[in-house]
C-alpha cells in the first residue's frame, strides 16, 4: 500500500449544481432554520463574537461591517464576483452578497468553460503528456519537464486566471439565505490580507482539469491538483462560519486512474498555510472530500503563527486532513466526525499532528462503526502533539492519544506549551453535538 503524501499538494472539471451536489452529500445542509428571536438578522454586518477562537484575538474580525452604500454588492455571476471584489489592493470595506451558484467555469457573459477550452492554443494534450512522463520510459526520479509539461502548466494557469477569485482584506462574502448560494468550480483566494469573512456558502468541487504528475511523491507517485475551494496564504483574521464544502457532484470514485495512480483533480477544501493566523472556523460541513484541511503548507515554516480555531464543525466522508497540522497553536473542540465510509471516501485518519504543533483537541464526538480502529482517528510523525480530554468515541469516554500512542512507533506527545483561552460558546460535554450540530451547522441554515 502506498504511504500517504503530506506535502503541500501541487494542486490544481466540470462546473457543478450545488443543489445536487448538498442532495448528494448525504449532510443537512439546505435546511432554513429560523432566528429563534423576532425579526430578521442582518447576518452581513454580523462579526465574529469576542473570545470566539483565535480570529477574535487583537482587532478581532469585521470583515466588511464598515462597508457603505457604494462597497456594497448583490452578485449572481462570476462577472459580477469579480467585479465586486476589485483589487487586493483596495481595502476599502466591502460586503459581497451571493445570492444563487456562481458557476466560475463561464466566461464574461456567462458562457460556459469546459477543459477543452481552457487547454485551446496552449498545445496540450492528456494523450501527449500520459505519452511523454510514463514511469516505464521517463522514469521515477524527477519531476515532469519539457514541452508537454509547459504546455499542461499554461493551460492549468489559464484555468485558474478564470476560477480564481482573489478577496481583499476587509471583506464580508455572504450567502443569501434561501437562494441555494454558492461557489461551483471555484476557488476563494484570501492571500496576504487582513479581516475576512465568509459564511452561509456552498463550495462544491474546485476541480482541476490538469492535475500534474508527480513520480517523487510518496512510494508510488500521485497526481497532484492546483485549487482549494477556500485557501489561506499568509492571511490574518479570518472567520470561516456555516458554510459547506463538498465534492459533489463528481466523487472521487469516478476518477480514473493513470500510471496506476488516481487522476485527483480536487485539492483541499480549506487549507490554511504560508504563516496564515489568527483564524476561526466555526460550524461548517465538510464532506466528501478526501484532503479536507491543511494548517501549515511546510514542515519549516516558523513558529508564531498558524494559531487556528476549529469548532462545532461536522466531518462526514472525509478521507484525511480534519485537520492535517503543522506548528501552529491549534484548537479542535466541539466538532462531530463520522468516519463511516461515504460515497467511497473511506476514513485514513482525522487528525494530524506534525512538525511540532501544539493541538488541543477536546470535547470532540465521532462515531465509529463496527470494526473500525480508534488507533486509527489520529496521526503524527513522532514530533507533534495533541492533548486531548473530553473526547467521545460513540458516546463513551475515550482517551483517543493513548489509543493512538499503543499502536504507533511515532508517538504524539501529550502536552502542549498554551492554554487556550478563546473558548466562548465551548460545551464541556460532546454527547448532544451529533443531534445539535446537525441542524446548526453548513450553509442555508442562517436565515
Amino acid at each position: 500500500m502506498a504511504a500517504p503524501s503530506h506535502r503541500r499538494s501541487l494542486r490544481t472539471r466540470r462546473a457543478l449544481v450545488v443543489s445536487a451536489a448538498v442532495a448528494a452529500a448525504g449532510v443537512g445542509a439546505g435546511v432554513i432554520v429560523l432566528n429563534a428571536n423576532a425579526g430578521t438578522v442582518d447576518l452581513y454586518h454580523q462579526t465574529l463574537a469576542a473570545k470566539d477562537g483565535w480570529a477574535s484575538s487583537g482587532t478581532g474580525t469585521t470583515g466588511g461591517t464598515k462597508a457603505d452604500a457604494a462597497h456594497t454588492f448583490t452578485v449572481s455571476t462570476r462577472a459580477q464576483l469579480v467585479k465586486a471584489l476589485g483589487s487586493t489592493s483596495d481595502t476599502t470595506p466591502r460586503i459581497i452578497k451571493v445570492k444563487g451558484t456562481i458557476d466560475a467555469n463561464t466566461d464574461d457573459a456567462g458562457k460556459k468553460l469546459t477543459c477543452a477550452d481552457y487547454a485551446s492554443g496552449t498545445g496540450y494534450s492528456l494523450s501527449a503528456y500520459l505519452k511523454a512522463y510514463a514511469p516505464s520510459s521517463y522514469g521515477t526520479s524527477k519531476l515532469p519537464s519539457g514541452t508537454q509539461e509547459k504546455a499542461r502548466a499554461a493551460a492549468q494557469t489559464k484555468q485558474g486566471k478564470n476560477i480564481v477569485f482573489k478577496v481583499p482584506a476587509n471583506t464580508s462574502i455572504v450567502g443569501v439565505p434561501g437562494t441555494n448560494a454558492g461557489i461551483s468550480g471555484g476557488m476563494l483566494q484570501i492571500q496576504s490580507v487582513d479581516n475576512v469573512i465568509v459564511r452561509n456558502l456552498t463550495f462544491a468541487g474546485a476541480e482541476d482539469c490538469f492535475p500534474q504528475w508527480d513520480p517523487t511523491d510518496g512510494d508510488d507517485g500521485n497526481w497532484n491538483s492546483n485549487y482549494d475551494a477556500v485557501t489561506l496564504r499568509g492571511a490574518t483574521h479570518v472567520w470561516a462560519d456555516h458554510n459547506t464544502f463538498t465534492d459533489a457532484a463528481h466523487f472521487d470514485s469516478a476518477n480514473p486512474k493513470y500510471y496506476g495512480r488516481e487522476y485527483q483533480i480536487h485539492d483541499g477544501e480549506l487549507d490554511i498555510t504560508k504563516s496564515s493566523d489568527l483564524v476561526t472556523v466555526s460550524r461548517n460541513q465538510f464532506t466528501n472530500h478526501d484532503k479536507t484541511m491543511l494548517i501549515g503548507s511546510s514542515d519549516s515554516e516558523p513558529s508564531g503563527k498558524l494559531r487556528v480555531s476549529i469548532h462545532h464543525n461536522i466531518w462526514k466522508g472525509i478521507v484525511q486532513r480534519a485537520p492535517l497540522t503543522r506548528v501552529g497553536q491549534v484548537h479542535i473542540y466541539n466538532n462531530y466526525y463520522d468516519v463511516t465510509t461515504l460515497n467511497g471516501y473511506a476514513t485514513q485518519y482525522s487528525i494530524n499532528s506534525r512538525a511540532k504543533a501544539q493541538v488541543v483537541a477536546e470535547d470532540n464526538y465521532w462515531k465509529v462503526p463496527t470494526g473500525a480502529k480508534v488507533a486509527k482517528l489520529l496521526s503524527g510523525d513522532g514530533t507533534g502533539s495533541i492533548k486531548g480530554s473530553g473526547n467521545l468515541v460513540n458516546g463513551t469516554a475515550t482517551d483517543v492519544v493513548a489509543a493512538y500512542n499503543a499502536a504507533s512507533s511515532k508517538k504524539l506527545k501529550t502536552t502542549v506549551n498554551w492554554t487556550p483561552t478563546l473558548t466562548a460558546g465551548l460545551e464541556t460535554s460532546a454527547k448532544n453535538l451529533p443531534t445539535s450540530l446537525a441542524t446548526t451547522t453548513g450553509a442555508g441554515v442562517l436565515s
